[in-house]
């Protein structure tokens, strides 16, 4: 049984993308966004199609949710790190959608020093702390939409706490020093990649799992077809569901060895209050019936970690 203070994932067909999105928001039930300026972050890490990147239709049907609420300056804010950002964000489509919906776009690579937010190292696997970007710490609110993919590059996934290293800067614009290269090469990675989280707000996180990577990743992979979209405000939460539909369709070695909550970026996110801690905290609501097999069967995969 859930604890009555466990986080909700809720899971929805997502034939319609504009109406999954749609009814996953609604169900999250965000504060109102009158007047205030929202900061999303999207999935572009490099110039390929979705499921590598966040598909066309759901940034447009987030866009026009955060629109909908109110919000009086938008930003999508993005770094490419297998490509030039603008140029990613033109050829999938993003630059196109942002205008018609009336949002800005930031392209990370461009932002001088005063642009990022200086993290100290005092307790984290940074040697140095890092740079983030501070369109998102100083939004009064921060969507983000992930991709449902297994990363070859030593990350294992890249979900919700992944989607966060595209907004901490490459290298820092006054000294030069480069955050990515000592990330990818620290026997820490994904250790890092939960810190950030501790400092990168997110008031809603969706999970594109229409098409995904169960294999290689992030930029391809074996594809499989869930046809689901997950939501959440908690990001632990949901990278845990995440990785429970990619157990549930066989995935990689490390993917699928022991339990999910002793994984390292979800154990490490967990310990520094990003989310919940264990599966038992965790609640699977489907939205409809036809999400509600699959659900069946995360729900039975999270159910292993207290066999």
């Amino acid at each position: 049984m859930a604890s009555p203070a466990a986080s909700l994932v809720y899971v929805i067909d997502a034939s319609d993308r504009d109406h999954a999105v749609g009814s996953l928001w609604r169900e999250i039930g965000l504060s109102p966004l009158d007047g205030k300026t929202v900061a999303v972050k999207a999935n572009f890490n490099s110039d390929d199609p979705f499921p590598a990147t966040t598909h066309p239709d759901t940034l447009e049907a987030i866009l026009g949710q955060v629109r909908d609420a109110g919000a009086r300056v938008v930003r999508l804010g993005e770094r490419s790190g297998m490509g030039e950002t603008r140029k990613v964000l033109q050829n999938r489509g993003a630059l196109d959608v942002a205008a018609r919906a009336g949002a800005e776009v930031v392209a990370l690579d461009d932002l001088p020093l005063a642009g990022w937010e200086a993290v100290p190292p005092d307790g984290l696997h940074w040697e140095r702390g890092f740079l983030i970007a501070r369109i998102f710490r100083e939004a009064d609110a921060v969507v983000q939409t992930c991709c449902l993919k297994t990363h070859r590059f030593g990350g294992q996934v890249s979900l919700s706490l992944k989607n966060p290293v595209g907004a901490v800067a490459k290298k820092n614009p006054g000294n030069g020093y480069n955050y990515m290269a000592e990330l990818h090469s620290s026997p820490h990675q994904r250790r890092m990649i939960a810190e950030i989280n501790r400092f990168f707000p997110c008031d809603l996180a969706l999970l594109d799992a229409t098409e995904g990577f169960s294999t290689g990743g992030p930029e391809r992979g074996g594809l499989v077809a869930p046809n689901i979209m997950l939501a959440s405000t908690d990001r632990v939460a949901l990278d845990a569901a995440g990785i429970a539909l990619l157990r549930r369709y066989g995935s990689t070695p490390e993917v699928m060895r022991g339990r999910i909550f002793e994984m390292d970026p979800i154990a490490r996110a967990a310990k520094l209050g990003v989310g919940v801690g264990s599966a038992q905290d965790l609640r699977l609501v489907a939205l409809d019936s036809e999400s509600k097999d699959l659900v069946f069967d995360m729900r039975r995969v999270l159910d292993e970690e207290t066999a």
